[in-house]
């Protein structure tokens, strides 16, 4: 199946806007759905909709069954070793403050180190920001290259045995760099540390084997792989765990409570309190199927060819800058002289290009960049080289208006 194959069962796609047809550059910000997404969670509240875990009755056990299927489908799809370290949340973000608000705030003292980079979003900023300053922890970064990439050497250097945690993005969501993290979590293991990874750009784009990689917890989102808003995962390993804090108190995630005290149920359940995300799980699942269907080495690949091919076409426009490596996934970030970012996503929009302008909630890494805010085209499985060759005629048309304007 080819992109224009695949893009006729995003119904979103099909559509004019703005009087052109829809080309759709934001998919590091949110993915389009498939068809098969949006039947599957028409399906549950059409047929089955019910609470989980609960009744007795079909449609509780329809709904627990679609429900702990999905779980079992995100298993597969990271290779955790036991659905009990699958944990649904309601995205990259709450999965990340978990780790930092139920894990680290636990175990890390006055006098530990948290390492983390400047290209972090500021979902695997802030936490560990905060974390510091209520430990009396030591924040530290590791040193970028010229190109804002993170070397295993920098790593080497920065991380040491006071270090008691490293978070680090798989995939810029800027730079579109795809970091080690693999030998990084040797470096971290070999210091006695643990290393959460911030997969939310990686997902959907590469290969995730967890175990391969020997990360100790690993978060990311539904709706950047073709699935529902709302959702999302935390992988940890089983013995971490079991030793983390549950962050959300209530039913569902309780074993016993007594007057005094009370008790948590066994993982995945000890950190889902209250009626989880059952239609988002749902989705979830579907995504997976869907993104599997094709395959995402097959999707790798696409995006390759597209990325590769939208940075030729953008060099050729005088003034405009990209940022990040050469070896990249699926994003182009930029500026271009005539115009500011918002200006260019501004005009893109009324030939019915949609793109992401601002500091992509990476403003450390704006600053180290030396911008206020850049222009994003990010790529995904729909998209084809016609959508490219969209793209720069905008440029080319934006270049030559504010080019006209401040002339």
């Amino acid at each position: 199946m080819n992109a224009k194959e695949i893009r006729e069962l995003f119904p979103i796609l099909n559509q004019s806007v703005n009087g052109h047809p829809l080309v759709y550059l934001d998919s590091a910000a949110t993915s389009q759905k498939p068809v098969q997404v949006i039947e599957a969670v028409d399906r549950y509240y059409r047929e089955y909709n019910s609470n989980v875990h609960r009744g007795v009755h079909t449609l509780g056990t329809l709904a627990t069954d679609g429900y702990e299927g999905a779980r079992e489908k995100v298993r597969t799809f990271i290779n955790a070793k036991e659905t009990a370290e699958v944990i649904f949340t309601r995205g990259t973000t709450t999965s990340l403050n978990f780790v930092a608000q139920g894990y680290a705030r636990n175990f890390i003292e006055e006098g530990d180190e948290i390492v983390i980079t400047e290209v972090e979003h500021h979902s695997n900023f802030i936490p560990w920001q905060q974390i510091a300053k209520q430990t009396g922890a030591t924040l530290k970064f590791i040193p970028l290259a010229e190109d804002g990439t993170v070397t295993v050497q920098a790593a080497e250097q920065t991380i040491t045995s006071n270090t008691k945690l490293v978070a680090i993005g798989y995939v810029s969501n800027v730079l579109g760099s795809i970091n080690p993290v693999k030998e990084i979590a040797q470096i971290v293991h070999r210091h006695g540390g643990v290393i959460v990874v911030d997969g939310a750009q990686a997902a959907p784009h590469l290969k995730v084997d967890v175990q391969e990689l020997d990360c100790d917890f690993f978060a990311f989102s539904g709706h950047k792989m073709a699935g529902p808003t709302g959702i999302g995962v935390l992988y940890g390993k089983r013995t971490l765990l079991e030793k983390m804090e549950p962050v959300e108190y209530g039913g569902e995630m309780i074993d016993f409570v007594d007057l005094y005290d009370s008790t948590w149920k066994e993982l995945p359940w000890k950190f889902e309190g209250g009626t989880p995300i059952i239609a988002g799980a749902i989705g979830l699942g579907a995504a997976i199927d869907f993104v599997e269907s094709i395959g995402i080495d097959a999707i790798r690949e696409h995006e390759h060819q597209l990325v590769t091919y939208a940075m030729e076409r953008l060099r050729q426009i005088d003034g405009l800058k990209i940022y990040g490596p050469e070896e990249r996934s699926g994003l182009v970030t930029f500026t271009m002289n005539e115009a500011h970012p918002h200006d260019i996503a501004t005009v893109l929009d009324t030939e019915g290009i949609a793109i992401r302008a601002g500091h992509h909630c990476c403003q450390p890494l704006m600053k180290w960049l030396k911008v206020s805010s850049t222009a994003r085209a990010s790529f995904y499985l729909y998209n084809t080289e016609e959508d490219i060759d969209a793209l720069v005629k905008g440029l080319i048309k934006t270049k030559e208006y504010f080019g006209n304007v401040f002339s």
